[in-house]
């Protein structure tokens, strides 16, 4: 095994390393972190969220014959996450979902003697719409005093889930801008006036950034400041019940964007999307995947549709408000394998953190299967000017078949995006040439118009 198979996140946990080895997820613990994992694994609250999910499936592991990173007092293995997302890629009910999560665990450890010793929202992931916490090092016995993670929490939870509940902002660019989240001060800045006395404000946003001015973040006069504040030890089972009836209390009250009723106002007839998921089931029929992206899922639609016979799903579309439907359409159903995200395909996350390496590309973190490009070639190249041959290159990167739609110039849709463009701004946008650019890359397998003459539909197999 060699420093390559080392998570290059984990060097943030001088106690522990998350490494794989043959498919395998082990994390190495030292002997104090070792002793913190041996009265979580005997504690309730283990028990509890490792039955019911909420927590990552872990277990002693047997590292026989393995080249360990370095020596370990134990070592243990967890269930893969089906696909790795950040949460300036959630929706704005995931991440309050995953903030209840978070919260949960550590009143259910608080009352087994253990707490938590951050508060970031990168503990969680999902399998499909049910948030997981994976940050199994993250538990500790507790020796009384405020919580030290709530401040992480605050940045990286709460006050991106107060941005969207009160001011109507959409947090992913904040948290995308820093992966450390939203600083108390630059909260104060922004709820100033009336705003300060919004729900939970004046306690966690405007007392958090009065003592971050006084003391600097992290030192015991910190943390003296938090306790006149209300965050004293005898208080802290206290302040996570307030903090957990926040959390559950704040909502979205944005307005419904310009794509949420796409399916309705779209310039589909019954007959062409009863031909489109034919055409889409046909192929998944066909080639069940293990891995399927669904590239400008809008609701998912297509998404649910072939998640009946593949392993696993990741649904993108870059407007969160459609993604948050989709994601409460999931949860309501009970789907586990279809994950939604938030995603600006002309704009996808890039690779972030320490050396660029701590949180991957989103085009790094797997090789599809199969991808779908329903109603997303004309997005990319009208609408975001990207050139035709560059939209079928970037497709054919990212591997595996291909199911992808053409929309003419005539189509209504295609119309509604040319609409602020200048006359004869892309000459070269038309089905032969996207035929053309396709067959350079792939070889097409099949083809069919769809009812209406002004979309078609295509399986490529890359050459």
């Amino acid at each position: 095994m060699t420093d390559r198979s080392v998570e290059p996140a984990s060097f943030r946990d001088p106690s522990a390393a998350v490494f794989y080895a043959g498919g395998r997820v082990l994390r190495g613990l030292d002997t104090r972190a070792a002793g913190n994992w041996a009265a979580l694994a005997g504690s309730r609250t283990f028990e509890t969220f490792s039955g019911s999910g909420g927590l990552v499936g872990t277990t002693a592991a047997d590292v026989d014959g393995l080249e360990l990173p370095r020596d370990f007092a134990v070592v243990l293995e967890h269930t893969r996450v089906p696909f790795v997302s950040y949460p300036y890629e959630w929706t704005f009910e995931m991440l309050r979902d995953a903030a209840v999560l978070h919260l949960e665990l550590l009143a259910s450890a608080l009352e087994d003697g253990l707490t938590m010793k951050d508060g970031s929202s990168f503990n969680v992931q999902w399998r499909g719409s049910t948030p997981q916490f994976i940050d199994i090092g993250s538990f500790e016995r507790s020796a009384g005093g405020p919580w030290v993670g709530y401040r992480q929490f605050c940045q990286t939870f709460l006050y991106p889930l107060m941005l969207e509940s009160h001011l109507g902002i959409p947090f992913q660019h904040h948290l995308l801008g820093h992966l450390d989240g939203i600083e108390p001060t630059e909260m104060r800045r922004m709820f100033g006036g009336r705003r300060r006395f919004a729900k939970g404000v004046f306690r966690h946003v405007f007392l958090h950034s009065v003592a971050e001015t006084r003391v600097k973040a992290g030192t015991e006069a910190m943390r003296d400041d938090l306790g006149k504040a209300g965050f004293g030890a005898e208080l802290e089972k206290a302040v996570v019940r307030k903090l957990l009836k926040l959390v559950r209390s704040l909502r979205s009250r944005r307005a419904d964007s310009a794509w949420k009723e796409y399916r309705e106002t779209c310039s589909y007839s019954d007959d062409g999307r009863s031909a489109k998921e034919r055409f889409v089931r046909g192929v998944v029929d066909a080639r069940p995947a293990k891995l399927v992206w669904d590239l400008g899922a809008n609701d998912g639609a297509y998404a649910r549709l072939v998640a009946e016979k593949a392993g696993y799903v990741v649904a993108v579309d870059s407007d969160d408000v459609t993604v948050d439907a989709m994601y409460r359409s999931l949860r309501a159903d009970k789907v586990d394998n279809v994950l939604p995200l938030v995603i600006n395909l002309a704009d996808p996350s890039p690779s972030r953190g320490w050396r660029g390496e701590e949180r991957k590309a989103f085009t790094d973190r797997g090789t599809p299967d199969l991808v779908l490009a329903l109603a997303l070639v004309h997005h990319l190249a009208l609408a975001s000017n990207v050139p035709l041959p560059d939209v079928v290159s970037w497709l054919r990167s990212l591997g595996g078949s291909l199911v992808v739609e053409f929309v003419a110039p005539h189509d209504p849709m295609a119309q509604r995006l040319l609409g602020n463009k200048r006359a004869g701004m892309f000459p070269d946008y038309h089905v032969d040439a996207f035929e053309d650019n396709l067959a350079r890359r792939y070889t097409i397998a099949r083809r069919e118009p769809l009812p209406g003459g002004s979309r078609t539909l295509y399986l490529a197999e890359p050459r």
